[in-house]
């Protein structure tokens, strides 16, 4: 029996832009870090947002495409960039106030953790399993044992800001479920692009 689409093994291609993804996404934190000291949390979120819509706007016009723009869709947009932009943008960088980068990056892994249990809830065909768990959490455990156990010390001491990072996880976790329900007909960069410029637009 083949592979399913959702279960079927990465290519080489996806294994690098995970890579790259990867890397950027990690740097994000310690420049959060930088940011916050300066400006307020809501501003460097809604900066990071309008950024990177105004980036994929530039880039989706010059590949001669659109955002689709019918109701229901803009409907899925404003789902998809509050719960994947606007939410865990503005806690992770409140949270970066009071928190270090290393350990809002230990709680922010736990985001593969959330997406199991969320989709196990909202889906039919993704179920839970012990290795899955087994397997989110060796991986969370490894970004743990990279960044240092120190960066877990200030996770007493701050217990609200850790929680803030976790809200953030559990609603990169939501976004992703939903986005797989709502979103299978859209191109990846015009969904990208559309919730984005939703997400700027909420933050208005």
């Amino acid at each position: 029996m083949s592979a399913s689409p959702i279960n079927r093994a990465m290519n080489a291609g996806e294994w690098r832009l995970l890579l790259a993804l990867t890397l950027l996404w990690s740097g994000s934190f310690l420049f959060i870090k930088i940011a916050v000291q300066d400006m307020p949390p809501l501003t460097v979120a809604a900066l990071r947002i309008a950024l990177a819509a105004a980036i994929l706007g530039v880039a989706l016009r010059a590949a001669g495409r659109s955002v689709a723009r019918d109701r229901r869709m803009l409907g899925v947009f404003a789902v998809m960039g509050l719960l994947n932009n606007v939410l865990p943008f503005a806690l992770i960088s409140w949270a970066q106030t009071e928190i270090p980068s290393g350990l809002a990056s230990i709680l922010n892994a736990t985001t593969p953790l959330f997406t199991v249990l969320v989709a196990h809830v909202a889906t039919h065909d993704e179920r839970i399993s012990v290795a899955k768990i087994a397997g989110m959490l060796l991986g969370i455990a490894g970004v743990a044992c990279l960044i240092g156990p120190q960066a877990l010390q200030g996770f007493g001491a701050h217990g609200l800001a850790a929680l803030a990072c976790l809200a953030a996880a559990l609603s990169y976790a939501c976004a992703g479920v939903f986005g797989r329900r709502h979103l299978r007909s859209a191109a990846p960069m015009s969904a990208a692009a559309g919730q984005l410029t939703m997400s700027t637009l909420l933050l208005l």
